[in-house]
């Protein structure tokens, strides 16, 4: 602060001096006065000019929303997850999403595996390449075949995996099957017959118990019990080797 009541001779060269000064909303500038001294000494004369008349204040930061986080615990699924938490898209797009965390296996994720629902996981950024766009011709993406996600496209999706791994079946012998054991809901459980009593209750759209869907789990589907397209090619799996397909089971098997 400029002294005020001091006694001090009078100078005769003009004064010049320049104060900075902090002001709650930012930095404010105090630019220089030049005056001619007097008989007494004058109070200095300030002129304030905040930042913002000097260049414009930087936007508010956008702080986007923190996707929701969900630790896997011992015994969960993606299939279960995406029920629980009523994921859009189920647990496919619950795989695709947290893919660079998962791997290529949707049935390995493991306790204390972080995932997110309901937005994208952080991807490693790829490799720079040359841009060779103008050397190669346009090529047309390849279209990917989808399954509706309901009891028609849980059969659809079965026979397609069936087929690649020669397991014998068909939709009327699957659709017939289902309706039977479980009137098409995946999350079935049978709680009161001999095999809950032993405690390895049946399970699913084709009610399968745990050691039967383990010994014939087919690769490339998750090892889920509920999980309507691993559930529905296990237990055709089994039919085949037992009773030569799931066409020719017509009751309890």
């Amino acid at each position: 602060m400029p002294a005020q009541g001091k006694h001090r001779r009078p100078r005769n060269n003009r004064l010049v001096r320049t104060l900075a000064v902090a002001s709650a909303g930012g930095a404010a500038l105090a630019l220089p006065l030049a005056g001619a001294a007097t008989a007494s000494a004058a109070p200095v004369t300030t002129q304030l000019v905040t930042a913002a008349q000097v260049t414009a204040a930087p936007a508010a930061a956008v702080t986007a929303a923190k996707p929701t986080t969900y630790s896997v615990a011992a015994g969960d699924t993606l299939f279960r997850i995406a029920a629980d938490h009523a994921v859009t898209g189920g647990w496919k797009k619950l795989f695709q999403d947290n893919r660079p965390v998962i791997g290529d296996d949707p049935s390995h994720i493991r306790p204390g595996m972080k995932l997110t629902l309901g937005a994208k996981a952080a991807e490693r950024p790829a490799p720079a390449r040359a841009d060779r766009s103008q050397a190669r011709p346009a090529v047309a993406p390849v279209q990917t075949k989808t399954y509706t996600d309901d009891l028609d496209g849980w059969i659809r999706e079965s026979l397609d995996v069936l087929a690649r791994h020669g397991i014998p079946g068909t939709y009327e012998g699957i659709h017939r099957n289902i309706m039977r054991e479980s009137s098409g809901n995946p999350l079935a459980i049978n709680n009161w017959d001999s095999n809950a009593a032993a405690g390895t209750p049946s399970k699913g759209l084709l009610q399968v118990i745990d050691p039967t869907f383990t010994a014939y789990h087919v690769p490339g589907t998750p090892l889920d019990p509920y999980h309507p397209v691993a559930n529905i090619t296990a237990a055709c799996n089994y039919a085949a080797d037992r009773y030569g397909s799931i066409d020719n089971v017509n009751g309890p098997y």
